[in-house]
């Protein structure tokens, strides 16, 4: 409840949805307001309808955890990104059919479409961020600075920018057309965790795993501001469409809304039990979704963006509890200076405040007969695992019967948890810990396999000869990937040798003519005796 009263109309937690067998990961609302996409520990996709009493949709198909999911612009596509190094494209359809992009040779941590649809850009644990053609569904080019795991990317609104971010705790600035880092930013202590751009493209945000969040003006190059309203690492966070507000999720169970015309925090939000993991306002920012270790996707109506800010500062003075008033240094910023949480920002604890939302029925949705797979801009078409997708499907029907248990998502400070698909011993899937950007199980991360789900029965040799299929085929993705990069800057260069060419043969067929045509001249012209 409220602690004070306030001219914004406060967010209210307008529905919930459970349906996940494992922490939330990763959400986003679809552009035509009608979905909310999820991802999870559990391996699965979840596009969950908004309608009242309407159905849900998994679909299966990744093999390990899923680290990022967005709706294209016209909602017609998913992508998702997964611990399994693949990106997959989604038709959000009945059908269940995804595009598989092998896409690097570690863990992918996030993917995201540019805004004209025609561009996919992820980050990965192999320290690279690579951009994917969506339409021609191939791989165009990869950036290669950052030193360490690179946790998140996005593409600028008008697509000539990307921002990167990751473990070597630094945030990178790529011109799109160049394929240069055009700026650096390293003032984290620890590793930054996430990062955005507003939607009119002048300020990038970032958080980090010390839990402050900065934000630069790009036309400035400078930090203008920065906030440090959170007790533990910062797993994500989302700006409104109108610039003014930033919502943001934290390993201290928490979800902030933060004032950025006034620089202040005015919503502290209490819904999850556990680590916060995922934060995203909608299009058209009249709701936004959270999503953590509990398992719960929670979908909020946002309210307080409907008065204008002139209006909340002309009534500023009228609340029962006045907050203090606007820092001058944060409507026209000035300097970076910090700003902490304040005793009269307003706590929300959603206890009873949702009484309508049921439990959707889930249809399970697998993979198609055959799915297309992308390896490094080469197209194959592989027969998929029946067996594996039946699997799941049993496994699902008897969770829902009540007859398989819970998966339990543990979380901790500063981290969440989740189990392997292949019954090794549970290892971290996302690190926030103090330790900061160094490379944190970097060693164990390069030398480990993700072997293909074996199913229980299955003579132990056959596990050992599928990991080493597995091994080899990762180390062919790499020579391939290499390959690929030299056969690229090949075209280039043969290219440019062609023109080169051709510019010489019509400088030589310019200079035959020009002397033909002064020996014709020479020839013509008149003798004179004396």
């Amino acid at each position: 409840m409220p602690t004070m009263s306030s001219v914004m109309e406060d967010p209210n937690l307008e529905r919930h949805f459970k349906g996940h067998k494992g922490a939330v990961t990763c959400a986003d609302f679809n552009p035509n307001r009608k979905q909310l996409a999820s991802g999870s520990v559990d391996k699965s996709l979840m596009i969950w309808n908004l309608a009242p009493k309407a159905r849900a949709f998994r679909y299966v198909g990744h093999q390990d955890v899923l680290t990022g999911v967005q709706f294209s612009p016209t909602g017609n596509l998913v992508a998702t990104s997964s611990k399994d190094r693949t990106v997959r494209l989604w038709t959000p359809s009945m059908k269940g059919e995804s595009t598989v992009f092998k896409a690097h040779t570690a863990t992918v941590r996030s993917v995201a479409f540019s805004y004209d649809g025609q561009r996919l850009v992820t980050a990965s644990d192999d320290k690279s961020v690579k951009v994917w053609g969506v339409h021609r569904q191939c791989f165009v080019y990869s950036l290669n600075q950052h030193t360490n795991w690179v946790r998140c990317a996005r593409f600028s609104p008008d697509g000539r920018l990307i921002a990167s971010c990751g473990d070597d705790r630094t945030v990178r600035l790529w011109d799109t057309s160049t394929k240069h880092c055009i700026n650096c930013f390293t003032d984290y202590r620890e590793s930054a965790t996430f990062v955005g751009f507003n939607s009119s493209g002048t300020c990038i945000a970032s958080s980090g795993a010390d839990s402050t969040l900065k934000i630069w003006d790009l036309r400035t190059n400078k930090l203008i501001q920065h906030y440090q309203v959170h007790s533990a690492g910062i797993n994500s966070f989302s700006f409104h469409p109108s610039n003014n507000y930033l919502i943001s999720g934290s390993s201290d169970s928490t979800v902030k809304v933060l004032d950025l015309l006034e620089g202040r925090l005015i919503y502290t939000l209490h819904g999850h039990k556990g680590t916060v993991i995922t934060v995203a306002f909608s299009r058209a920012g009249d709701l936004f979704a959270s999503g953590g270790a509990d398992g719960q996707v929670l979908m909020w109506r946002t309210n307080f963006d409907t008065k204008s800010y002139r209006d909340i500062l002309q009534q500023h003075s009228r609340r029962s509890s006045p907050d203090p008033p606007p820092h001058v240094t944060d409507i026209h910023p000035r300097g970076p200076h910090l700003h902490r949480p304040q005793p009269t920002a307003i706590q929300i604890s959603p206890t009873v405040a949702d009484t309508q939302s049921t439990d959707p029925h889930v249809i399970e949705l697998g993979q198609s007969v055959h799915s297309t797979t992308i390896l490094n801009g080469r197209t194959h078409t592989t027969p998929t695992q029946a067996a594996a997708n039946s699997h799941h499907s049993n496994a699902n029907a008897h969770h829902s019967n009540g007859l398989l248990a819970h998966r339990e998502a543990t979380s901790r400070v500063g981290g969440w948890m989740g189990d392997e698909s292949t019954g090794r011993a549970r290892t971290t899937v996302w690190s926030q810990t103090g330790d900061g950007g160094r490379g944190r199980r970097e060693e164990e991360e390069r030398g480990q396999t993700h072997p293909l789900e074996v199913l229980s029965g299955h003579p132990s040799s056959l596990d050992s000869t599928l990991r080493h299929i597995v091994q080899q085929l990762d180390i062919l993705t790499q020579t391939v990937s290499v390959l690929e990069e030299r056969l690229t800057l090949t075209e280039d260069k043969l290219k440019e040798c062609l023109l080169n060419q051709s510019q010489l043969l019509r400088d030589v067929r310019s200079s035959e003519e020009r002397q033909r045509t002064e020996s014709e001249e020479t020839d013509g012209s008149p003798v004179h005796f004396t």
